[in-house]
């Protein structure tokens, strides 16, 4: 096969934007076939979930496959991991409920909903376009990994018992799952028995296929079940719930209406679900890649998962992000390059043209039974645990996230997750960890006292580590620490020496304490140094018009001058000749 040309110039603007044009362009068919039987399986995974989670979200299961077609065909062109697949994701389809459930109206009809949904998908994708144009792919790291432990977790139990209803074959309702398990429990009585033997006999093979054929397309293979169980024995004539008619019809791709009456809500709900979806999504990225040895930007990350976002807007979808599990069937079926995403697309996309008949016999209860077991993939409270032994603070964020997501609902404890990141990051920027330093001889340098026993301060000096730059909001704190030390200090403190090497940055504030406080100790007969970052601390006291010559604090390019210093003072003090330092 002939391969398109290129002017190179051409291509080096194009792969700014698409990183993966020159692969598929150049793509090698010597993994053809790997790459065929590995977006095969990946298709056998995404049909099912994808109708699953359309129905979770709200919407026909048709729309699940229009969220998953033309996404992950984008992607492949825009995204820098070569192994990510794109598609409708818990979080995200949580969040969308959480979201529109409330905009909604006795009398809405389904349309409207629908309408809604695209519009929180488009504003979605243009938040994550608009953060990758300014570079803010560094937001991925704001969420810890206790902070994603507690919301997924979270989201997994909401979703878990949101499926109970159809599983049993009642109809339960609620606002969060509190409301739901009331609804559930009061209508628990009046089951549908059809519907939970059928449910509890997908369940039992769901068992079995783990057990013996656990890389396999287990949600293919249940749904496909519940399809010859629901045509051979008229299931729907007993009053099992179906699928129903899936229009077996393309996309039609066309800007999305977008109700201006409901922009305040969804403009916000966007924001959230970029940031979570990319947060989600650049996890799985990054691990993935380390496991298989390339590294992706974050940056092109956010920029890919905007364009197929936008994408599934315009194809009428949903909202999605990086799936774990269909990428890690991608691995494990030795995917490895970005043909898996286009061929696992096109496999879908025959599945809407050809199988959409045999679909609609689809119990819905299958569908449940297909979320709760992939609910039950997300969970994770074994590492709850291990939290508590290892970190306090770490497993009390967690719990903290994980029960908010359960009891306040979905959007309230991601704010809320969000809200504990940020003062996290905040808190510990504002009230870093710091240290008093000593001298190990052997070793000729400064070590923490709490960590090196070994390490011996030098009387008369004290050496100062600040683990965190030192800027307007913690400038304060800084200086309220060092004087501190300096009062409580067993011996009487000569010199303070600041090691500069672990403060990232000092800002106008920083410098201008600095300043301060070097007048303030100069009066009591304490030298104050710095080490490192000289040239900042002088460009920032120079524009206050300090004059270099005045600067109250001593400035060294590194530790060992500053004790070299230190020394030859000493030693000029004790032959009486201090006078001419």
């Amino acid at each position: 096969m002939r391969k398109l040309s290129i002017p190179p110039l051409i291509m080096d603007r194009l792969a700014r934007w698409m990183p993966g044009l020159p692969e598929l362009l150049s793509y090698n068919r010597k993994p053809l076939k790997r790459d065929v039987i590995a977006g095969l399986s990946v298709a056998a995974v995404c049909l099912p979930v994808s109708i699953a989670y359309a129905q979770l979200a709200g919407f026909s299961p048709v729309v699940g496959l229009y969220s998953t077609i033309l996404p992950m065909i984008v992607y492949a062109f825009f995204g820098s991991s070569r192994q990510l697949i794109v598609g409708p994701d818990a979080a995200t389809c949580a969040m969308i409920v959480a979201t529109l459930t409330p905009l909604m109206v006795a009398g809405s009809d389904p349309d409207y909903y629908h309408a809604l949904a695209v519009s929180l998908t488009l504003f979605t994708g243009l938040f994550c376009l608009l953060a990758g144009r300014f570079r803010l792919g560094f937001l991925a790291d704001l969420l810890s990994r206790s902070i994603l432990l507690g919301l997924l977790n979270g989201v997994a139990i909401t979703i878990i018992v949101g499926q109970l209803g159809k599983v049993f074959g009642v109809s339960a309702t609620g606002k969060n799952v509190v409301g739901q398990l009331i609804s559930f429990f009061g209508q628990v009585q009046g089951l549908h028995w059809p519907t939970l033997v059928l449910s509890l006999g997908l369940i039992l093979l769901y068992l079995v296929l783990m057990r013996f054929w656990r890389k396999g397309p287990l949600a293919l293979v249940v749904a496909a079940v519940a399809i010859v169980a629901s045509f051979a024995l008229d299931l729907a004539g007993k009053g099992v719930a179906v699928v129903g008619d899936i229009p077996s019809v393309l996309p039609r791709l066309h800007w999305p209406a977008l109700p201006p009456e409901s922009w305040g809500t969804i403009l916000s709900s966007a924001a959230a679900l970029a940031f979570i979806s990319f947060s989600s999504a650049a996890l799985t990225a990054r691990s993935f890649a380390a496991k298989n040895g390339y590294s992706i930007d974050d940056n092109r990350e956010l920029v890919a998962l905007g364009a197929a976002n936008v994408a599934s807007a315009l194809s009428q979808g949903f909202a999605i992000s990086g799936a774990d599990s269909r990428t890690a069937v991608n691995d494990a079926a030795g995917g490895k390059t970005r043909m898996v995403q286009i061929f696992a697309a096109l496999a879908i996309l025959l599945a809407l043209l050809v199988l959409t008949s045999p679909l609609a016999y689809l119990p819905t209860a299958a569908l449940g039974v297909i979320l709760i077991v992939s609910a039950i993939g997300l969970t994770d409270f074994k590492i709850f645990t291990k939290l508590h032994e290892t970190s306090t603070s770490e497993f009390r964020i967690a719990l903290v996230t994980l029960l908010a997501v359960v009891f306040i609902g979905v959007m309230p404890g991601i704010l809320l997750a969000v809200l504990l990141a940020l003062t996290r990051f905040l808190m510990r920027t504002a009230r870093p960890v710091d240290y008093r330093l000593g001298l190990i001889e052997s070793q000729g340098d400064f070590y923490e006292i709490e960590h090196y026993p070994e390490a011996k301060e030098i009387p008369g000096l004290l050496f100062y580590r600040f683990e965190a730059s030192l800027i307007f909001f913690n400038a304060n704190y800084f200086k309220q620490r060092l004087t501190g030390l300096i009062e409580t200090s067993e011996t009487p403190v000569h010199w303070v020496v600041i090691d500069g090497r672990s403060i990232n940055n000092i800002d106008l504030t920083g410098a201008l304490m600095l300043y301060d406080l070097g007048k303030t100790l100069a009066a009591r007969g304490v030298v104050l140094a710095v080490t490192g970052r000289t040239e900042q601390i002088t460009k920032w006291m120079g524009m206050q018009r300090c004059g270099g010559e005045s600067l109250p604090v001593r400035l060294f390019q590194n530790r060992r001058l500053a004790l070299e210093a230190y020394r030859q003072m000493t030693a000029a003090e004790e032959h009486g000749d201090a006078g001419k330092l």
